[in-house]
């Protein structure tokens, strides 16, 4: 099985719904899972129609530590309240006490705890499940609780999970969070191609650009689509010179159309909504298998 990852950089320039059509297609012609990699934000389920309540169980994980302390050992040294860089713990009757959403399990505080009073211990701070879509392909998702971090090791998990569940499938398709960061990395690590969703603005450009940097970085091959293609021309060009110069595949454009919003109003992929689109996505889709 190959990882198709969907990123993009920048939020809000149509990466779950070009993923969510673009799933549907190759799922036409190839057998395909997909995993919301956007843990902290999943919406790829709801895109495809599909509701919390489909899904076929949630099952709790864990993908931090945080502290835990032993106040009976704690001699108030305040070594763990001086050390810590998040500025985690507070200090109430010369004893140290945890804030909620603010510890980030690094274990610096076990580290520089003279008694050892304080134990890290592994928390239920996500869940993960999967169901199927009307469209004959299951969805893996994850939701990461509010205040907690650990999103790239969930992201992993989700991917793992999907592999689980790939046995005599031919792809899987990752839909990657906005940004660079953590969850980014772990969507992106292990593909085999990856699919950049930029639009004809500066912001977009900026952002698609640090996006490739961290593909380059795994040497991972990838290619370009273009949406809202038609809004600025100039960008537009400049876009297809950027992928020029850095030896991308220019896989499509899909002109700005309306039919993107309501279409996730009506929780489904835009091809479904418009059959009018679906022409640039099978010209896309087509790019997409012939490059992999």
């Amino acid at each position: 099985m190959k990882t198709i990852t969907v990123l993009s950089g920048k939020g809000g320039v149509g990466k779950s719904s070009i993923s969510s059509s673009l799933a549907l297609l190759l799922s036409k012609k190839k057998k395909i899972i997909t995993a919301d990699c956007d843990v902290d934000a999943a919406n790829l389920a709801l895109v495809l129609g599909v509701k919390e309540e489909n899904f076929k169980e949630w099952i709790p994980i864990s993908t931090n530590q945080k502290a835990v302390f032993d106040l009976e050992k704690c001699i108030s040294c305040g070594k763990c309240f001086d050390s810590c860089y998040f500025q985690a713990i507070e200090w109430r009757d010369d004893k140290p006490k945890l804030k909620s959403f603010s510890c980030e399990g690094c274990g610096v505080c076990k580290m520089v705890c003279p008694v050892g009073a304080i134990t890290m211990e592994s928390v239920n701070n996500a869940k993960i499940g999967n169901a199927h879509t009307d469209y004959g392909f299951t969805v893996v998702s994850a939701q990461l609780s509010p205040g907690e971090s650990g999103s790239g090791k969930l992201v992993s998990a989700v991917k793992n999970k999907a592999k689980e569940l790939s046995e005599g499938l031919d792809y899987l398709i990752v839909d990657s969070a906005a940004g660079i960061g953590c969850p980014v990395i772990a969507s992106v690590v292990g593909s085999d191609y990856c699919v950049l969703i930029a639009e004809p603005t500066p912001s977009s450009i900026s952002d698609v650009s640090r996006a490739l940097e961290v593909v380059k970085h795994f040497k991972i091959k990838a290619g370009l689509v273009i949406n809202k293609s038609d809004i600025n021309e100039k960008y537009k060009t400049t876009l297809e010179k950027f992928a020029k110069n850095n030896n991308l595949d220019l896989l499509g454009d899909i002109p700005y159309n309306k039919s993107f919003s309501k279409a996730l109003v009506e929780m489904i992929p835009v091809i479904e909504y418009d059959k009018k689109i679906s022409k640039n996505f099978e010209k896309i889709s087509k790019e997409l298998l012939s490059k992999i």
